[in-house]
């Protein structure tokens, strides 16, 4: 069997081509993919050849969050034809020391679809069929669309971010940039029972889909920076940042605007940049790294099925594989553009 599918050879050398399916064997399923969108990080690929020490060195086929519908089960697997499915591109192997404490997130040896860190590179799921195990398949609601579905994957990522902040519950909240992660964020605080969601970025267009997914109030900083000057009174109003934006600026104002003693969960990745420790000493701040989802992926999937978190206000554009390219220019358009998916 032939599939169509976007294989990605070196930065912006994005190409649609054809190749071959296997048949599913034993706990297997052939998936019909629906819709998958373009992370961040399959940007960075297409854009930079990779983000940080994380490098594009062979063809890889991009793609972790996706949907599609069940074509064919394999010995052992219940799910009927046509089901439409979210699927975890994540696998941990279940017997490292992390996995056996714990903590699959930081397994030695994870397999995560669409991802360059390892070498050969896992294949992602940028292709019009696909054989995945059924154990990471996740079944939708019926109403539920395929575009919404796929949106399970970065949810996860959302609600294991908000796992790491503790409490959010009454809490005064920041998110700092407002695109399909930061947006996600404020569905995520607000489903938590925040009390007040505060949302900066420098576009107009990112911002108003951050109030469409439940802000109190959007900062555009690039016009209206001194408007941050209030949340910086007295040593800090807010009780928790959640930093999606990655980007210098953002978290100095996220470290001034927060109260003593506060959380910052920093969900942006990039490189090195410079921090003020003596703000974070002088503050005792407690400042926590959150790194993709485990037990997460099915709540976010039956939060999308029960529209619990309606995620249709991000998702912007559907374009077809054979327009990937386009997609990716277009995904890197944040006046334009929210989460941009392939369909299938």
């Amino acid at each position: 069997m032939q599939t169509r599918l976007a294989r990605l050879y070196q930065k912006g050398d994005l190409r649609v081509e054809m190749d071959t399916v296997p048949a599913p064997g034993p706990g297997e399923v052939l998936l019909k993919m629906a819709a998958a969108g373009i992370c961040g990080s399959d940007l960075h690929y297409y854009q930079d050849g990779g983000f940080g020490p994380v490098r594009v060195r062979e063809p890889i086929i991009p793609g972790h969050e996706a949907s599609g519908r069940v074509s064919q089960a394999g010995e052992g697997v219940d799910l009927k034809a046509g089901t439409l499915v979210a699927v975890n591109p994540s696998q941990p192997c279940g017997h490292c020391e992390y996995c056996l404490k714990g903590l699959p997130i930081h397994c030695l040896d994870m397999r995560f679809m669409g991802s360059a860190m390892r070498l050969p590179h896992e294949q992602g799921m940028f292709r019009e069929w696909l054989v995945v195990p059924a154990r990471q398949c996740f079944e939708m609601a019926a109403e539920t669309t395929a575009a919404e579905a796929a949106c399970s994957e970065p949810l996860a990522v959302c609600l294991h971010a908000a796992s790491r902040a503790g409490e959010i519950s009454g809490k005064r909240v920041l998110v700092t940039g407002a695109g399909p992660i930061g947006c996600l964020m404020v569905a995520a605080a607000r489903y938590h029972g925040a009390a007040e969601i505060v949302v900066t970025d420098l576009a107009d267009a990112a911002l108003a889909r951050a109030k469409a997914m439940g802000a109190s109030r959007t900062i555009n900083v690039s016009r209206d920076a001194a408007s941050l000057a209030e949340f910086e009174a007295g040593k800090g109003y807010f009780d928790l940042v959640f930093e999606c934006s990655a980007a210098a600026p953002a978290i100095r104002s996220a470290i001034a605007a927060i109260r003593p003693r506060g959380t910052i969960v920093q969900v942006g990745v990039t490189g090195e940049i410079p921090v003020p420790l003596n703000a974070i000493v002088g503050k005792e701040l407690h400042i926590h790294g959150t790194q993709r989802f485990h037990e997460e992926f099915a709540p976010a999937a039956r939060l999308i099925a029960s529209r619990k978190i309606d995620v249709r206000p991000i998702i912007s554009h559907s374009l077809p594989l054979e327009e990937a390219a386009a997609a990716f220019t277009l995904a890197g358009d944040r006046t334009a553009a929210c989460k941009v998916q392939l369909t299938f």
